[in-house]
């Protein structure tokens, strides 16, 4: 990870609003692993998966 780079959200490797592919592309990795994450997280009713996502997509900015 360089020290420039900013966490975007994906414009291309988007399902909902880009969050999960914009962190894939932040730390290097599948954004799969993100995704599988966010299910996990909204097993138990919802709202710990739902709250941070909604967040990340608030704050977030596109990328360009």
């Amino acid at each position: 990870m360089s020290p420039n780079r900013a966490l975007r959200r994906s414009k291309r490797d988007r399902i909902v609003a880009g969050v999960c592919g914009g962190l894939g592309d932040f730390f290097g990795i599948d954004p799969l692993w993100f995704r599988l994450l966010l299910v996990v997280a909204l097993l138990p009713g919802g709202l710990p998966g739902l709250i941070p996502y909604a967040v990340l997509w608030v704050i977030v900015p596109v990328e360009k």
